[in-house]
């Protein structure tokens, strides 16, 4: 398990037990149709600690947790574990 960075400067682990779950792959396949997967889709990517800590990462100023950086964030890191499989 490598730790990897994103460019906004989120630092993470991914296990591959985590990228081998088949309910990470039925979330997955559910965000279309219903977008208010995306936080199981994180959780069950991250776990919940790291969850914790990208939302922490992006909140903003007035304590938000704007939904288009978690999104944003959630994308590269799949891109970067495809470029890298």
């Amino acid at each position: 398990m490598a730790k990897k960075l994103t460019s906004s400067g989120f630092a993470y682990v991914l296990e591959k037990e985590r990228l081998d779950n088949y309910e990470l792959l039925e979330a997955i396949s559910e965000i279309e149709e219903d977008p208010t997967v995306v936080p199981k889709v994180i959780k069950l990517l991250l776990g919940k600690e790291q969850a914790q800590v990208l939302k922490d990462h992006v909140r903003d100023e007035k304590g938000f947790v704007p939904a288009e950086k978690m999104m944003a964030e959630l994308q590269e890191i799949f891109e970067t574990q495809a470029k890298n499989s």
